[in-house]
């Protein structure tokens, strides 16, 4: 409520505002009174009934007056004072509406109160002749579930009917008769039904006259209108025809499908009465009964018609009639014929007729019947976008005749009678009589016949008669409805006519989508449906319609307001006149014009437009705009009788419309009409704030007018010119006609919406020019920007030949509307001055802005919003008067500018600012000679000389001055991609000139706002200089690396610097970042290979141009090679891995390892997928050069040396089956020399082998049979000899360890500066927090977050601690996490040892491998945490541990007393195993490598495991009987342990054990093992319920039984890493022993003897 009430800062005068005047209708001359009792609130709406009204003021109350004859108390009836209807207080209404005898009103919430007369059901209350107060109306919308209250906007009410516009835009009616536009024949209707016919439409207005209603409805978009159908949708026969004869041709629409849809009678009758009524032409086709002989040769009909005179200039507001007659307004001048030869009579004789005797005929106050030319198709200008093929046709013979035109009409057998007895069935009757109508003589035993008429009653959705299309659209499956239209004319004429043009431009406005939201839209289409006996529906006939019709006639016509009277109707367009339809008999129309059965427009007064309408009983009110802008008032219609004279019939109207006096009363805000009474709310204009308001409305009217004549009279016969010039031309031509049309129709919006604004409250913060001023300056702006792009191109010139004769033609008009008075102006400057025109407009914009501000107070919020509002369209307007000189001034240059150049040169946008012709300018060290010409544009400054020219873009051009210390006098600098010149100026002042102006163009440039307006403050400050540092885009044409490629990216002064894509002509792109103009840092790089439909593909990092650092490199080629690791000047050097092939491929392979100016050297892995085979060790020049093992897919394990690729001297051959050779070798593997073959049961062979392995080796030596091994520690010395020659594990991978080292800035391993090295990983993450910014996609959410936490750098110096151990331990778990810092170990190890690599014999290597990591990174954590102690070494504990512990070995507390320095051990493997593995996929490579070495010896515990549980029991029994559980608790109940549930016992630490295998580290499974133990001691002091303490006879059995029970599969490989890889110190302690409990009853499993 509060929001609605009046601002303590609105304009002064405020309750000046809606005063009541009012007028007593037809008196002549009047005095307007003041309405008695009234007291000084300001009403916003007022509504007259017949002999009442209703007032709304601005606190949303209502009061009624007059005679209130629905009142229940007698003193109510007749008030002397407007009343308070009491039943809405308390309800903000927004909005009333009266009828003859009843009221409605709106809420602001949306909710309708109706009152007053109920006879009818138009207060929606049953069985109730009057609602004597207001009470709410309930409108649901049944479609919903559950069911939803209807929200309305707009109230419309009749005599005995109400219609309720909804906020979805939807028309719900409630009453009785036709005009509800309902389907039903059930009256009243009382619950309120929505209009289903106009569903999906947007409805913007409704109103309602007596017994008929208008719909104001919003155009469909062009893709929602349907096809015209060209053939039947039954029997795809062709809907129109043409006949071509002799000396004319006949087109026909008369197809009559043989496959129509029969209804039976009743069907037909309950159509006809339900349905709508079907229009003449479907009477004409359809409605009736063919005789047979009509069937087989139709009978024709020429009639010849006088000359046609049209009653109006304008172009559809006469319905030319091509016969040529005009309507006969009476019923008797149209009797009823049965027969087909009475008809032709009958039309014979009506094309006698003059058009004075039919005019004559027309004035008579008798009712109007059914015209003979409504039976008959009118045709009017094909001015609408939906004009049947077949009317465009005929109206195109029609014209190319001119006066007279020949109409031939098939009407076949026409009952005329039976028409007219159809039609004068009164609308909301059955349809009986209908049905009953008389029926002709013959033809009654034709089915066909009786089939097309019943076709005939049939209802249909109606077209109306001046348009066929709307009947194609909304029929669907109906054939046309077109009567049997023959047009006889000259073949030659018709030709000429149908003829199409070779080119023709159709001017159509750009409807803007965000103005249309805001904005009332002016593509409207008018509705009407209810009774038309007096025209008053607009069809051009009198017949009723029970469902909403389109009125053709006005589409086009930019409609935005309908007011409706008793009988007549109204029609506001926002060019702001009138069209008027229905009765005259009083001349309310505002027009004599004939027929008034369409609309017609009026003619109120010939200089100003009309900008408001209202509509009484028998008269109507136009509001004008006036010179002094205070709107006056005409009145056209009844007129009081003179003195003496009382009688009714003797009351004369207006023959044209009367001005009012009012101008002494002030301004009038709206109008509202009755029956013998209208009113007006009129505002007094305090400080000149309301004139203001009507001058800016008066003005944009008025200023839509004359931009609507230029369109139409100047811009579309323009465009519709032969020879236009050429194509550019053209074009941009049409651009100006697009924009110029938009903003038209925003200037007409605008208008439309200030007419509404001043019926409202009058706020200014709610102009439309204040809210959404963007919408203004936007449009203004670009069509300026087309105009001048128009003008620097010479299309003034250019339109000059081809539109002399058009121009000369129209001078006064071109004069008239440009506004140019000197007649002595060359024709092409007033077209000139005609297109700059509307820029004007933003003038007066400013000027009124600024008088409202000035009628407010200075510090109040609205003076300062108009005050800036008035400044920003002031300086647009100064804005784009600079473009206009900018582009007079470019037009002036290239007029001087020599020929070749200005075609390549002259761009429409282009524009420029300062060119050097006066020798101002010159470049440094030029010959002689030479012609140097610098023209500055605002896009690019262009170079030329003679005959040649160059183009450099001012985005990519920086300009700075030389100081006279580098002998630069008057000089400046330019210098773009691939130049840099010198120029000189004459003077120190034309330095400072040129300086300046290239800078601000190259700012403007980049800005990209050269042709948009200063909207605020902070954008119109022009920058000093513009940035060094720019992003723009540039081709390249000089350099020979980047020649044609274009560059998008950063740039610094002059070269590409930071981010960027460059691309070349051949498919060449590079992504990435850049410096100096070179890619450097992290980039993608891309190769198409054509023939192969892929390309090369690399992603890393760039230094200098080349690829340089960690980086991706994919080949194109069949092999698939695919390379990751470090690069060095486009070549792979330093760590990588390079796959080549896929599985399927022909030769895949992998290799891992050092490389060396693009080739393999150092310690690499190379793994032949094809053979089967693996290599580790030594390369040089991409050859196994040096020591290496060989391991293959069938267990055979080779060591020695290599050179080029082959094993070569002294070494060792194993077998799977532990046979060993020692001894020289030759190439691929062949033995060959003296050796040693040990077979596996310890006999050997000394002597000299040669042969290949496998295909039979030729001995020649001494075989020895050695008595038994002394011990079984003899054996294993024969297996010691493996690895002497192979790579030692510190000198294998050097290079990912000396790369790491690098980067942290140290030349040599632990050599170099902690605090430089903690900047280079603080650069790391920054570029890796970057490169993930730029692509999200590399790391993930969680990932991130870890990155961002990697910057917080653990505290390290000082004492070091526990807590400080901790968070460094945390902080490398986190580093590995992120893959920054984790040295490609993992994936080299796994790389090593899966596949054929995980062989027994690599065993020993691989534990070697992992100590030499564990070494290698220790010594580069504690080069980062220098207080790091060494390995352990203890760490003292910064807090005091808790005092009571329980001791697993005695079960007491242990203070730790013994202990002279407590603390932890530092376990170098403990921390750094977990940096090794992956979270992701955890190398369990070495575990793998164990299972396979221990494969017999768990298969054997596993054997054993199984067939022992009896001797196991029996053990455990006897050794452990004291620590037996007796009972066990079973689901709550203590139950026996019987040897059978003996598998229960000691369960929890079974499967404490069982995790041993999910673990990786060693650490971690000593952990396990520990809580083993503890989870057993446990159950043990659960049992016997004391403290004990344990020894080793009484654990062990124990203990074997819970390994036993834990089924470990692998226990064997477990056993054996934990024993390569626990830390040393752990050996003597408490996890030490534990472990060598397990690994004891490990050993006592396998010597386990099998019963």
């Amino acid at each position: 409520m509060d929001s609605k009430k009046r601002s303590s800062t609105e304009a002064e005068g405020s309750k000046e505002r809606g005063l009541v005047h009012v007028w007593q209708a037809g008196s002549f001359p009047i005095t307007p009174e003041r309405l008695p009792g009234w007291g000084g609130k300001t009403v916003l709406q007022a509504a007259l009934g017949v002999k009442h009204g209703v007032l709304l003021t601005e606190d949303g109350e209502v009061y009624s007056f007059g005679t209130l004859s629905w009142r229940s108390e007698p003193a109510e009836i007749c008030p002397s004072s407007p009343v308070l209807e009491n039943a809405l207080v308390g309800q903000y209404v927004v909005t009333v509406a009266t009828g003859s005898f009843h009221n409605g009103a709106v809420t602001e919430s949306g909710v309708v109160y109706m009152w007053g007369e109920n006879s009818a059901g138009q207060c929606a209350v049953a069985n109730q002749q009057y609602v004597p107060e207001p009470s709410p109306v309930s409108i649901s919308d049944s479609e919903t579930s559950p069911l939803l209250s209807v929200r309305i906007l707009q109230l419309a009410c009749g005599e005995e009917h109400t219609l309720a516009l909804s906020i979805s835009r939807e028309i719900w009616a409630w009453g009785t008769g036709c005009q509800l536009g309902l389907i039903t024949t059930t009256f009243p209707v009382t619950k309120p039904q929505k209009i289903e016919h106009l569903a999906g439409r947007v409805v913007l207005q409704v109103a309602c006259g007596a017994f008929h209603s208008l719909a104001l409805v919003q155009c469909l978009p062009s893709q929602d209108l349907k096809p015209v159908p060209e053939r039947c949708n039954q029997c795809s026969q062709l809907l129109i025809t043409m006949t071509d004869k002799e000396d004319h041709v006949i087109i026909s629409d008369s197809h009559c499908c043989p496959l129509g849809v029969t209804l039976s009678e009743s069907q037909a009758e309950s159509h006809a009465s339900a349905a709508i009524s079907p229009s003449p032409e479907t009477l004409g086709s359809q409605g009736v009964e063919n005789a047979p002989a009509a069937k087989d040769a139709p009978v024709t009909t020429e009639l010849n018609g006088e000359s046609v005179q049209t009653t109006s200039g304008d172009a559809i507001s006469s319905q030319q009639n091509i016969m040529g007659t005009t309507e006969i307004s009476s019923a008797r001048n149209i009797p009823s014929y049965p027969d087909t030869q009475a008809v032709n009579e009958h039309l014979q004789k009506l094309s006698d007729h003059s058009i004075k005797e039919d005019s004559e005929n027309s004035e008579k106050p008798a009712a109007p019947q059914p015209l003979v030319e409504e039976a008959i198709p009118h045709l009017h200008s094909p001015s609408t976008t939906s004009t049947s093929a077949l009317n465009s046709l005929v109206v195109s013979c029609a014209s190319a005749v001119g006066v007279r035109v020949a109409a031939t009409y098939e009407a076949g057998a026409l009952s005329l009678k039976k028409v007219m007895n159809f039609y004068s069935t009164p609308p909301c009757e059955t349809g009986a009589q209908a049905g009953s109508s008389a029926i002709g003589p013959e033809g009654l035993k034709d089915s066909r016949e009786e089939q097309v008429k019943q076709e005939s009653m049939q209802g249909k959705k109606s077209s109306s008669l001046v348009d066929i299309r709307e009947e194609e659209s909304e029929g669907g499956s109906r054939r046309l409805s077109l009567p049997g239209l023959l047009s006889q004319v000259s073949p030659r004429l018709l030709r000429k006519a149908a003829r199409v043009k070779t080119r023709t431009v159709v001017l159509t406005p750009t409807y803007s989508g965000e103005a249309d939201a805001l904005l009332p839209s002016l593509r409207t289409e008018v509705w009407t449906w209810g009774k038309g006996k007096e025209g008053q529906l607009g069809h051009g006939d009198v017949l009723p319609r029970l469902q909403p019709l389109c009125v053709k006639c006005l589409d086009g016509k930019e409609v935005i307001h309908l007011e409706a009277g008793s009988y007549h109707s109204l029609a506001l367009t926002a060019k702001s006149q009138v069209y008027s339809w229905g009765s005259n008999t009083f001349g309310q129309l505002g027009h004599s014009d004939f027929p008034t059965t369409v609309p017609r427009l009026a003619k109120i007064s010939s200089e100003n437009g009309v900008w408001s309408i209202a509509a009484g009983q028998d008269y109507s009110l136009f509001l004008v705009d006036t010179e002094d802008f205070q709107p006056g008032l005409y009145y056209s219609g009844r007129q009081e009788p003179t003195e003496g004279d009382n009688l009714q019939e003797n009351h004369s109207g207006t023959k044209t419309p009367v001005l009012l006096s009012c101008s002494k009363l002030g301004y009038i805000s709206r109008v509202t009409a009755g029956k013998d009474s209208y009113l007006t709310l009129v505002d007094k204009n305090i400080m000149g704030y309301i004139a203001s308001l009507h001058e800016l409305a008066t003005t944009e009217r008025r200023f839509y007018s004359k931009l609507s004549d230029i369109k139409s009279q100047i811009l579309r016969p323009l465009l519709s010119l032969e020879n236009l010039g050429t194509a550019t031309t053209v074009q941009l031509l049409q651009e100006v006609a697009s924009r110029f049309s938009k903003l038209c129709y925003l200037i007409g919006q605008h208008g439309a919406s200030l007419s509404s604004f001043l019926h409202g409250i009058k706020e200014s913060r709610s102009l439309v020019i204040l809210k959404h001023a963007s919408l203004f300056l936007d449009s203004y702006t670009e069509y300026c920007t087309s105009i001048t792009n128009f003008l620097v191109m010479g299309g003034f010139q250019l339109l000059a030949k081809p539109a002399i004769d058009f121009l000369n033609k129209n001078q006064e008009l071109l004069q008239d509307l440009s506004e140019v008075n000197d007649e002595n102006t060359q024709l092409m400057e007033i077209l000139n001055t005609l297109f700059f025109l509307p820029i004007r407009r933003l003038h007066n914009y400013a000027k009124v802005l600024l008088k409202l501000a000035t009628c407010f107070e200075v510090t109040s919020p609205e003076y300062q919003k108009l005050q800036d509002s008035s400044s920003c369209y002031e300086s647009l307007a100064l804005h784009l008067g600079r473009k206009r000189k900018e582009a007079e001034y470019t037009l002036g240059f290239w007029k001087t500018f020599p020929g070749k150049m200005t075609d390549s040169l002259r761009k429409p946008e282009r524009r420029l600012l300062c060119e050097s012709s006066n020798r101002a300018l010159s470049l440094q060290h030029a010959g002689r000679f030479s012609v140097n010409w610098f023209i500055l544009f605002n896009d690019a400054l262009v170079h030329a000389q003679f005959s040649t020219h160059h183009v450099f873009p001012l985005a990519t051009l920086w300009a700075e001055p030389l100081s006279e210390e580098a002998g630069g006098v008057n000089g400046l600098k330019i210098t773009t991609p691939e130049e840099q010149f010198t120029l000189i100026s004459s003077t120190p002042q034309e330095k400072t000139k040129w300086l300046r102006a290239i800078s601000q163009a190259v700012d403007q440039a980049l800005r990209g706002t050269s042709d948009l307006p200063p909207y605020g403050s902070g954008s119109s400050v022009q920058r000093q200089e513009p940035p060094i540092s720019r992003s723009a885009k540039y081709t390249f044409y000089k350099d020979p690396r980047l020649k044609d490629a274009t560059y998008d990216g950063r740039w610094l002064s002059g070269k590409p610097h930071g981010r960027g894509v460059l691309k070349w002509p051949d498919g060449k792109m590079y992504s990435g970042m850049f410096r100096n103009g070179l890619e450097d840092g992290y980039g993608e790089y891309r190769i198409p290979n054509k023939a192969m439909n892929k390309e090369d593909h690399y992603v890393g990092l760039w230094k200098e141009g080349k690829m340089c650092g960690q980086g991706v490199y994919s080949h194109s080629y069949a092999s698939g090679e695919v390379f990751e690791g470090c690069f060095q000047d486009n070549m792979r050097h330093g760590h990588g891995l390079l796959r080549s092939g896929k599985l399927t491929s022909s030769s895949p392979s992998m290799f891992i390892g050092q490389w060396v100016m693009d080739k393999k050297a150092g310690y690499g892995v190379f793994d032949d997928i094809t053979r089967g085979e693996k290599y580790m060790g030594l390369w040089q020049d991409d050859a196994c050069q040096g020591n290496g093992v060989v391991v293959t897919q069938f267990g055979l394990y080779y060591e020695g040396n290599f050179h080029l690729n082959k094993m070569m001297g002294n070494g060792v051959l194993l077998s799977e089956d532990d046979t060993i050779y020692e001894g020289e070798f030759s190439d691929d593997w062949t033995l060959s020399g003296k050796g040693t073959l040990t077979m596996p049961n310890g006999d050997y062979i000394e002597g000299y082998f040669s042969g290949e392995w496998g295909s039979g080796i030729k001995i020649t030596g001494t075989y020895f049979k050695p008595s038994l091994y002394e011990s079984d520690k003899d054996r294993p010395k024969l297996f010691r000899k493996l690895g002497n020659l192979a790579v030692p594990a510190d000198e294998k991978w050097k290079a990912v360890f000396d790369e790491c080292w690098r980067q942290l800035g140290c030349e040599s391993p632990g050599q170099g500066e902690v605090w430089k090295a903690w900047d280079n990983i603080a650069v790391a993450l920054t570029t890796n927090r970057r490169q993930h910014k730029d692509s999200p996609e590399i790391l993930s959410r969680s990932q991130t977050q870890t990155l961002e936490s990697l910057e917080f750098i653990p505290q390290h110096v000082g004492t070091f601690s526990v807590e400080k151990y901790d968070d460094i331990k945390k902080y490398l778990i986190k580093v590995n996490y992120v893959g920054l810092i984790r040295l490609g170990v993992v994936a080299q190890y796994r790389m090593t040892y899966v596949g054929v690599g995980a062989n027994r014999r690599l065993l020993q290597e691989a534990v070697k491998e992992i100590k030499s990591y564990l070494k290698r990174i220790f010594q580069l954590v504690r080069f980062l945490f220098p207080e790091l102690p060494e390995e352990g070494s203890t760490i003292p504990l910064s807090a005091p541990l808790p005092t009571e512990r329980k001791s697993f070995c005695t079960g007491k507390s242990d203070s730790r007393s013994e202990s002279p320095e407590p603390g932890y051990f530092l376990g170098l493997r403990a921390i750094f195993l977990v940096i090794l593995s992956d979270k992701v996929d955890p190398p369990l490579n070495n575990y793998i490598i164990y299972a396979i070495k221990q494969k017999k010896k768990n298969s054997k515990f596993f054997s054993v495991e199984q067939f022992n549980t009896k001797i196991t029991i029996i053990i455990c029994g006897f050794h452990c009987r004291k620590f037996w559980p007796v009972t066990l608790s079973i689901l709550g109940d203590n139950k026996k342990v019987l040897p059978t549930t003996k598998d229960a016992c000691f369960a929890s630490a079974v499967e404490c054990l069982q995790q041993i295998s999910t673990t990786f580290t060693p650490s971690d499974k000593l952990k396990v093992i520990q809580q083993t133990f503890e989870e057993i001691s446990q159950s043990v002091l659960a049992s016997l319920q004391e403290d004990f303490l344990w020894s080793m006879d009484d654990l062990f059995p124990v203990f074997l039984y819970v390994v036993l029970r834990a089924r470990i599969r692998n226990l064997g490989s477990e056993v054996h890493l934990i024993e390569d890889l626990m830390d040393p110190y752990l050996q003597h302690g408490e996890q030490g022993i534990m472990f060598t409990t397990l690994k004891a009853c490990y050993y006592q499993i396998q010597r386990e003897k099998l019963n």
